[in-house]
C-alpha cells in the first residue's frame, strides 16, 4: 500500500538521504520526493510517496523517519496515483487550447490539479447570469453540496479555508477533516481545492495555487 508522508527536515547536506535509508530498512520503497517548502528558517518540507508491503503498519515509516535527528512527521495518509507538479505546465497548455469551449477547459482544470498539489479534489464555483454563483465544474471524487447558491463570490484572494469560519461551506466538503484551500481565477470563477485527513496547505501551496488562478485569469480574459 502507498502512503504519502509529509515531513519536515533539517536543510542539511544528506538529510533526506538519511531518511530515505531509514525507510528503506523498515521496507519502505520510496516512489516520489517532493519539496513542499524550501524557505530561510532552516528547514525543508517534502512529500514523500512511500509504498509499504501489506501486513506492516504506517506507524513504521513514522518511527523510522523521526529517528533521524531534526526529522518529524507532519502526516501520513493513504495515497493511490502519483505525484506531479510539472504537470502543471501541460493543464495549462491544455487548458489554453480549450478556452473556445469553457466547461471543457474549466474539466481540463479540476481534473489535473488534484494529482500536481497532492489534494483529493477540485471545484469551481463560476458566477451565472443573474449574479448567483454555484458549481460550474468538478474533478470525479469532489464530494456533493447542498445545492446552495452564493449571492457573492466566497473568496476574493488565495487562502485555505477554515470550515468554522466559512459558513458558507457545504458540510460534505468538510468530511475526514479535509484540508480546503481557495484562489480567485479571474472574474467570475473560483477555484477550491480540498484534502482529505489534511495534512492542511502551506502558505507556500496557497501562494502557488493563487499564481495557478491568476494564469487561468489572464488567458480567460
Amino acid at each position: 500500500m502507498s502512503y504519502l508522508l509529509r515531513i519536515q527536515l533539517p536543510d542539511e547536506p544528506g538529510s533526506l538521504g538519511y531518511v530515505a535509508a531509514a525507510l528503506g530498512e523498515v521496507e519502505g520503497d520510496i516512489r516520489s520526493v517532493d519539496v513542499v517548502h524550501h524557505g530561510t528558517d532552516g528547514v525543508v518540507v517534502d512529500d514523500i510517496v512511500v509504498d509499504l508491503p501489506m501486513g506492516l503498519l504506517p506507524d513504521t515509516l513514522i518511527t523510522a523517519a523521526q529517528s533521524i535527528s531534526g526529522v518529524e512527521v507532519d502526516s501520513i495518509r493513504p495515497f493511490s496515483g502519483s505525484v506531479d507538479r510539472r504537470g502543471q505546465i501541460a493543464l495549462l497548455a491544455k487548458f489554453s487550447q480549450h478556452t473556445k469551449n469553457l466547461d471543457r477547459a474549466l474539466g481540463d482544470v479540476v481534473d489535473g490539479l488534484p494529482q500536481t498539489m497532492t489534494a483529493g479534489w477540485a471545484i469551481v464555483l463560476g458566477e451565472r447570469g443573474d449574479g448567483q454563483w454555484v458549481r460550474r465544474a468538478s474533478s470525479v471524487a469532489a464530494p456533493e453540496d447542498n445545492g446552495r447558491t452564493l449571492s457573492e463570490a466566497p473568496i476574493d484572494s488565495p487562502r485555505n479555508l477554515d470550515p468554522e469560519e466559512e459558513t458558507w461551506l457545504p458540510e460534505d466538503w468538510t468530511v475526514m477533516d479535509s484540508s480546503i484551500a481557495a484562489t480567485p481565477m479571474g472574474k467570475g470563477l473560483v477555484l477550491i481545492i480540498g484534502r482529505p485527513g489534511g495534512p492542511d496547505f502551506l502558505l507556500s501551496e496557497v501562494e502557488h495555487l493563487g499564481r495557478i488562478g491568476t494564469i487561468v485569469g489572464a488567458i480567460i480574459d
